[in-house]
C-alpha cells in the first residue's frame, strides 16, 4: 500500500547481491510476495558487480560457489572469473520472477524501529529522490566486503596522480608504462599485481605483513565435463559435495588442532620456492605466523609476478604520501604516477549499523560499542525487533562457500516470517540471554583455533581482540543450527497486543 510519503511493505530487503537475491527468491516460493529490495547499486551481484579489477576471480570452487537451487553447468574452470559470476547472478535472478520488486540505484539512509506501529520506518535515497517504507520486517544483506576502506595514510588526500580503491576501479586509466604502487597484499592484490605487472613500468608492491599463498589447482572445464553436468542426473551434485567435503575438512586444522595445518604450510612453502628466485625476496615474502591465521589465497602468479625485474617489494612502513611519491620510514621517497588501495573493507564495524535504531532508541553501532559486535546465530540482535542479518556477525568462513552460509539463514529467516504468521505475533526479538550465551560459546570455541593462537593480526578481529568475523566450526553444524527457528529464545509480542506497557507474550 503506497500513500502520498509512505509505502507499506511487509518485508524490506536490503541489498541485492548473493544475500538479498537469496532472500528475495526464497520469500516469493514462500508465498511472502509482499517485498521491496533496495540497492545502492545499479543491478544485482553485490561484490562481484562492483569488483571488476583486472585478475578479480573467487577463490572458493564454484560448484560450490553458487545457490543449491540454481547450478551452472556452464562454469569455465573451478575456480571462475567476477564476470561469470555476476552473470550467473542476474541469470537466476532474471529467472526468478522477482526484479519487479527490485528497486536499484537506491540506498538505505536510516532505519528506525516505530514501537507503536510495530514497524520498521526506513528511509532510502536514489534517483528517484527520497522515499520512506514502513515494513513488517526488514532482511539485511549489505555483504561483509561492500564498503572500501582506505588506509589513513598522512597526505594521501593531496595525491596529485591517479588513486583508486580496488572495489571501485578506474578502468579509464591506461597503466602501460606507468610507475604504480600498491598499497596491501590481501586477497585482491594477489590477484591485482600479476595482471599490473605485465603493463607497468614499475611496480611498487607495499607489504605489511605477508600472506600466506597456496597453489591455485585450477582446472578448466572440457565439453565433455559440461554436457554431463547439464544432461546426466546427479553428476553435478555429485561435484558439488565431493567440492564441499573436501573444503570442510579443512576445519579440523583451523579450528580444532592448528597443527594440522602444517601440510598446506609446506605446501605454500613450495609455492614460493617455486615463484622466487631471489633468496632475500623469498625471506620478505614468507609469512612468521601459522597458515589460516589470516585469510590465505591461492595464486599461481603472485610469487613469479614479484620475481619480475620491474616489481619491488617494500616492507618498510609507509611514512606518508606526497602529491607524487610514497615516503617510507627510512626515508626513502618512491615517486609514482598511479596508486593503487587494496587495504580490504569494514568488516568489524557494520557501516550499516550506523543507521538503524533500535527499540531503545539508540543505534545498531552504540549497542556494538558497548557490548561489542554479536548477532543471535548470526541473524538477529537484541533491540532490534523483525530485523535480520543475512551473513552477520560470526557467520564469515576460512575455508568454505559463503553462500552455503547464506541459504542456511535465509532458511532460518523463513521459518521465522512463518512463525510469526502461525501464531499472530506481530515481533520478534532475541532475548539478551539467548543472545549472550550463543556468543559467549562461539567465544570459548575460538580461543582454540588457529585464529587465535596463530600469531598474527587479522581483520577478522575487532579492537579487543575478539574474532566477530568468523564461524568457528563445520558449516554442516551451521546449517542444523539454523534448520529451524527456535522462537523459545525470543521475546514477542501478539499482534493485537497493546502498545502501551507492552509487555512479551509467553513463545
Amino acid at each position: 500500500m503506497t500513500t502520498a510519503d509512505l509505502t507499506h511493505v511487509d518485508h524490506l530487503i536490503v541489498g541485492a547481491g548473493f544475500g538479498g537475491l537469496c532472500a528475495a527468491i526464497k520469500l516469493d516460493e514462500d508465498g511472502e510476495r509482499d517485498f521491496v529490495v533496495i540497492e545502492k547499486g545499479s543491478g544485482v551481484g553485490g561484490t562481484w558487480r562492483d569488483n571488476t579489477y583486472p585478475g578479480a576471480a573467487c577463490d572458493v570452487p564454484s560448484q560450490l560457489y553458487s545457490y543449491s537451487f540454481a547450478l551452472n553447468p556452464d562454469w569455465s574452470m573451478s575456480f571462475s572469473p567476477q564476470p561469470e559470476i555476476e552473470a550467473y547472478i542476474k541469470r537466476v535472478a532474471e529467472g526468478s520472477g522477482t526484479l519487479d520488486r527490485f528497486v536499484f540505484d537506491t540506498a538505505m539512509t536510516d532505519a528506525t524501529w516505530d514501537e507503536t506501529q510495530q514497524r520498521w520506518l526506513v528511509q532510502t535515497e536514489g534517483r528517484n529522490g527520497k522515499k520512506t517504507y514502513a515494513a513488517t520486517t526488514v532482511i539485511a544483506g549489505p555483504g561483509a566486503l561492500s564498503e572500501p576502506k582506505l588506509p589513513e595514510i598522512e597526505g594521501i588526500e593531496g595525491f596529485q596522480g591517479e588513486i583508486f580503491h580496488s572495489a571501485k576501479w578506474d578502468h579509464d586509466v591506461d597503466l602501460t608504462g606507468k610507475r604504480v604502487a600498491v598499497i596491501g597484499t590481501g586477497a585482491s592484490a594477489i590477484q591485482i599485481v600479476p595482471e599490473i605487472q605485465k603493463k607497468a613500468g614499475r611496480l611498487d608492491v607495499y607489504q605489511r605483513t605477508a600472506p600466506w599463498v597456496l597453489p591455485r589447482n585450477e582446472h578448466r572445464y572440457t565439453k565433455l565435463e559440461k554436457a554431463a553436468f547439464r544432461h546426466v542426473p546427479g553428476v553435478q551434485r555429485v561435484a558439488r559435495a565431493a567440492v564441499y567435503w573436501g573444503l570442510e575438512v579443512r576445519v579440523l586444522g583451523l579450528a580444532m588442532q592448528p597443527k594440522l595445518t602444517m601440510a598446506h604450510q609446506l605446501k605454500a612453502q613450495g609455492n614460493i620456492r617455486r615463484g622466487i628466485k631471489d633468496p632475500e625476496l623469498r625471506r620478505k615474502v614468507t609469512p612468521d605466523y601459522t597458515l589460516g591465521c589470516k585469510r590465505t589465497l591461492i595464486s599461481n602468479a603472485y610469487y613469479p609476478a614479484l620475481d619480475a625485474d620491474n616489481v619491488d617489494v617494500i616492507t618498510a612502513g609507509i611514512d606518508r604520501v606526497t602529491d607524487n611519491a610514497i615516503v617510507t620510514k627510512d626515508g626513502t621517497t618512491r615517486e609514482i604516477d598511479v596508486l593503487v588501495v587494496a587495504t580490504g573493507f569494514y568488516t568489524t564495524d557494520l557501516p550499516i549499523a550506523h543507521h538503524i535504531t533500535g527499540s531503545k532508541g539508540r543505534t545498531m553501532a552504540e549497542r556494538f560499542a558497548e557490548v561489542g559486535m554479536s548477532a543471535y546465530k548470526g541473524t538477529t540482535v537484541p533491540e532490534f525487533p523483525n530485523l535480520f542479518f543475512v551473513v552477520g556477525p560470526n557467520t564469515g568462513l576460512g575455508h568454505s562457500s559463503m553462500v552455503y552460509m547464506i541459504e542456511s539463514q535465509v532458511t532460518y529467516v523463513r521459518d521465522a516470517i512463518r512463525t510469526m504468521r502461525t501464531n499472530g505475533y506481530a515481533t520478534v526479538e532475541p532475548t539478551e540471554d539467548a543472545n549472550s550465551a550463543w556468543n559467549d560459546d562461539l567465544q570459548d570455541k575460538m580461543a582454540n583455533t588457529v585464529w587465535s593462537e596463530g600469531g598474527c593480526a587479522s581483520w577478522y578481529l575487532d579492537k579487543h581482540g575478539r574474532n566477530t568475523t568468523l564461524w568457528p566450526s563445520f558449516t554442516f553444524l551451521f546449517r542444523h543450527l539454523t534448520s529451524k527457528f527456535d522462537v523459545d529464545k525470543y521475546a514477542v509480542t501478539a499482534i493485537d497486543q497493546p502498545t502501551s506497557n507492552q509487555e512479551s507474550v509467553p513463545a
